[in-house]
């Protein structure tokens, strides 16, 4: 197995965050430093990061946390500010954040140890809806809104199409891109920079009631949800007869 996949796989990062701490030189294999994320490796090799020995996690844990303004979404933080997996209960082990928001963005992230679920969740060939509710400054016209559905120029190139309405005085926009910033920078593309701005859903997850600085453990019912391996729901209405003979 590629030694990125093993690092999500034994839940010490998402599979393309595992492929920078390797070429950080950050991990070893039987006692040497590796810097090729694609290195082959099993149970055997040997592997440690940090100088710490590598354990398959107990089981693989999904946290859903409201991430509250000036928290940073990292494992750690060299300024030491506030991070989120600070919010985790004591004992869940090592996790990481799914996905990131800016310091000032709240609301809903995922904590984990299950790199292939983080991989499903944030790699653009999936294009896991994300949904944004913004209060933004000015009042946005027909032709902003228009331009934000159909895409907006970056400094990093067009956006893709999005999906953006008017819910009372905010704006709820849904992407499924996830480059840095990126809803401000729409926003502040069409004239209107965000004010407040918070995420109440990844994928079809949503923030809900939970408070911010609060975290929940997901049942398994919403990880299935998440991973797309939930089975169809069940069929409305009377069942349909067989045909006569």
């Amino acid at each position: 197995m590629r030694l990125a996949k093993y690092l999500a796989h034994a839940g010490v990062a998402s599979r393309r965050a595992a492929e920078d701490i390797v070429r950080a030189g950050r991990v070893s294999v039987a006692g040497e430093t590796v810097t090729d994320p694609a290195r082959d490796v099993d149970s055997d090799s040997a592997v440690a990061v940090d100088g710490e020995p590598l354990r398959a996690p107990r089981e693989h844990v999904v946290y859903a946390v409201h991430k509250p303004a000036g928290v940073v979404s990292t494992a750690r933080d060299t300024h030491g500010r506030p991070t989120v997996v600070e919010l985790a209960p004591k004992g869940a082990g090592r996790l990481y954040p799914v996905g990131r928001l800016d310091a000032d963005t709240t609301g809903l992230i995922l904590l984990t140890n299950d790199g292939e679920l983080a991989h499903r969740l944030t790699h653009p060939s999936f294009e896991v809806p994300k949904t944004y509710r913004a209060k933004v400054r000015g009042r946005p016209t027909d032709d902003d809104i228009r331009r934000l559905r159909e895409g907006v120029e970056l400094d990093d190139g067009p956006t893709a199409r999005a999906r953006v309405r008017r819910v009372g005085a905010e704006l709820e926009i849904v992407i499924h891109e996830g480059r840095k910033r990126q809803v401000r920078r729409m926003l502040e593309a069409v004239g209107h920079p965000a004010i407040e701005l918070r995420r109440i859903a990844f994928g079809p997850l949503h923030l809900g009631n939970l408070a911010p600085g609060a975290a929940r453990r997901l049942r398994k019912e919403e990880v299935e949800r998440l991973s797309g391996r939930s089975a169809p729901p069940p069929r409305r209405g009377p069942p349909r007869r067989a045909p006569r003979r």
